[in-house]
């Protein structure tokens, strides 16, 4: 069974940064995807990055673009979100997932097969 635990979440001011983590297990992961959505209070979940196997294309929602960055380690089946310049409206709850397809929308929640249980993001004004 493909678990994702995400950690890295917390307090922060604006300005600062936070490097959130997604361990991977119980799966394959040596194709397809994984990505970050992050869903605030009232709102629906939305996209925040996505990376393929490889490492060699990523895809980031434009409110995010120049501040964040997202990477993979997959020895240690483990991906990375560094979110840099962080302003109020990034607080959320970021949420790992995974998808075993490459093709496909990738800032589409319905490409996903797997998904974490989530980080609390607060950044302070």
């Amino acid at each position: 069974q493909v678990q994702l635990v995400e950690s890295g979440g917390g307090l922060v001011q604006a300005g600062g940064s936070l490097r959130l983590s997604c361990a991977a297990s119980g799966g394959t992961f040596s194709s397809g995807k994984m990505g970050w959505f992050r869903q605030a209070p009232g709102k629906e979940r939305e996209f925040v990055a996505a990376i393929s196997w490889s490492g060699s294309t990523t895809a980031y929602a434009d409110s995010v673009k120049g501040r964040f960055t997202i990477s993979r380690d997959n020895p240690k089946n483990t991906v990375y979100l560094q979110m840099n310049i962080l302003k109020p409206e990034d607080t959320a709850v970021y949420y790992c997932s995974a998808s075993t397809a490459i093709v496909g929308r990738w800032s589409s929640r319905n490409e996903y097969d797997y998904w974490g249980q989530g980080t609390q993001v607060t950044v302070s004004s």
